[in-house]
């Protein structure tokens, strides 16, 4: 499929170009130890096009081949005690509602294992699970064999995971064939007729809803609403059993099981192309906004200005409002495996906040 002139969801050509922004880094969550390496990390451009058929937005620019997901990728966000509490609970969701317990949990795009682990720990549940991410760094066995993990990413060559239960959780934004991983998923659990698919991911219309200038970056190829996240899950074989708005609204959480029988597909663009459009009128007016709030910080505010966060928001505000390191004097992060390290792109510093 042509990504330049077809929608990866529903194959429509009626796209409509929104946002360029042109050399952006295309990792934003890469460890860079080194100020000059961070300031020539690899860039490309950012083309993102709305369909006005399903409401799918996509990066028409985007080019898997600049992408390197290794042991250098860090996209931990457990540090932050609000975010560990909201993990809870979705693992209380799945293990308390949604009866997962004495199944086979695969996690697609598991990062450091730490989601999976909270599903499968806690031995009375009776769950085994198998996750698989390229940037997982740790053993590849743990709790007596219960739980294993593979440094690879998940496709259609992996036969052996069987699964009741799949859960993926901030993967498909960087898949630029969504349909293919979902086919995929399909596959594992096609010998499960009673297998539950649980899928998480940004939700496009609150970024566009509240004009969040830092919420798009290269390594998110793939934005959904909710019903074109529905219209994808229902052209690749499943039946979707809800879609709701989780973490303050910002991400979607979807539920699934297998299609019995004929398939409806349904597509709805909603107000995605309209908010489009809207985006696209304010994003300079905001990004000066912004600009000039540092600017006025920096040279009239009693001390330096510190930006919290390393991570893909943290990355992208500074380069879009400070790339040449004028104004922001630093980032903090509370995680220590990016303190230390530089932005990429700015090359700002990442610090602890003890630093400060």
């Amino acid at each position: 499929m042509n990504r330049m002139n077809e929608c990866p969801i529903c194959g429509s050509k009626a796209l409509v170009p929104f946002l360029k922004r042109e050399r952006v880094p295309v990792h934003q969550n890469i460890v860079i130890r080194d100020q000059r390496s961070a300031v020539e990390t690899p860039c490309d451009d950012l083309t993102l096009a709305v369909c006005e058929e399903c409401g799918f937005v996509f990066n028409q620019s985007f080019n898997p081949a600049k992408l390197r997901y290794g042991e250098t990728y860090d996209n931990t966000q457990t540090c932050s005690a609000a975010f560990e509490e909201y993990l809870d609970e979705l693992a209380q969701h799945m293990t308390g509602e949604k009866g997962v317990s004495n199944c086979r949990v695969v996690e697609v795009g598991c990062g450091k294992g730490l989601f999976l682990r909270k599903l499968v720990e806690p031995s009375d549940l009776g769950n085994v699970g198998h996750g698989f991410d390229p940037s997982y760094v740790g053993q590849p066995t743990d709790l007596d064999g219960r739980l294993s993990f593979e440094r690879r990413y998940f496709d259609s060559t992996c036969h052996d995971a069987t699964a009741d239960v799949i859960v993926c959780r901030h993967v498909i934004e960087h898949v630029p064939e969504p349909l293919t991983l979902l086919r995929a998923v399909r596959r594992a659990v096609a010998d499960s007729p009673r297998a539950q698919v649980f899928f998480e991911t940004p939700c496009i219309e609150w970024i566009l809803t509240n004009q969040v200038l830092w919420d798009f970056f290269y390594e998110h190829c793939s934005y959904f609403t909710a019903q074109s996240l529905t219209t994808a899950f229902e052209l690749s074989g499943f039946q979707v059993n809800g879609v709701r708005h989780v973490f303050g609204g910002q991400y979607l959480w979807l539920e699934a099981t297998l299609s019995q029988g004929h398939r409806t597909i349904a597509k709805n663009p909603g107000a995605v192309p309209a908010l489009a459009r809207t985006f696209a009128a304010a994003e300079s007016g905001l990004k000066s906004s912004y600009e000039n709030m540092l600017r006025t910080l920096t040279e009239k505010g009693p001390g330096k200005v510190a930006l919290w966060g390393a991570g893909a928001k943290g990355v992208t505000f500074a380069n879009l409002v400070d790339p040449c390191r004028r104004w922001i004097a630093c980032i903090v992060d509370l995680n220590p495996a990016k303190q230390g390290s530089f932005l990429p792109g700015t090359g700002h510093p990442v610090v602890s906040y003890t630093q400060l």
